[in-house]
């Protein structure tokens, strides 16, 4: 199996399809692919980390990808300190909270680590 790493930079375009097109790059340009559904679910949690990046973590980020033998991943990279957290979803659709969990539940693990610059980066591993 490929162990392959890109760095995508969302800030350059600033929104969330792009970083979805460059994760479909990335996949694509995988020796091994990858099923269907797994690079779906891929791009759900990419798309809900640069999401609530943006909107949470100061308006940019910074997102990479790795590929590894069993694995995919997606690592966000942001400037604000404070963590993703549990919260009961708003069933009237306003203010989200549907998430985080969703993360939490396709990954097989998740962390948030603070970066020695100030900020943090949320991991999630996917299976491949």
């Amino acid at each position: 199996m490929d162990t392959m790493s890109v760095t995508v930079a969302p800030a350059q375009s600033t929104s969330v399809a792009g970083a979805r097109d460059s994760t479909r790059d990335f996949l694509a340009g995988l020796s091994y692919p990858i099923p269907a559904e797994a690079a779906d679910t891929v791009l759900l949690v990419v798309s809900e980390l640069v999401t609530n990046a943006l909107r949470h973590g100061g308006g940019t980020c910074t997102l990479d990808l790795t590929a590894h033998p069993d694995t995919i991943e997606v690592a966000v990279h942001d400037s604000s300190p404070q963590a993703p957290r549990m919260r009961t979803p708003d069933l009237n659709g306003k203010t989200g909270g549907f998430g985080w969990p969703m993360v939490n539940h396709l990954a097989r693990t998740t962390s948030i680590t603070p970066r020695p610059s100030g900020g943090k980066t949320v991991r999630a591993l996917l299976p491949r």
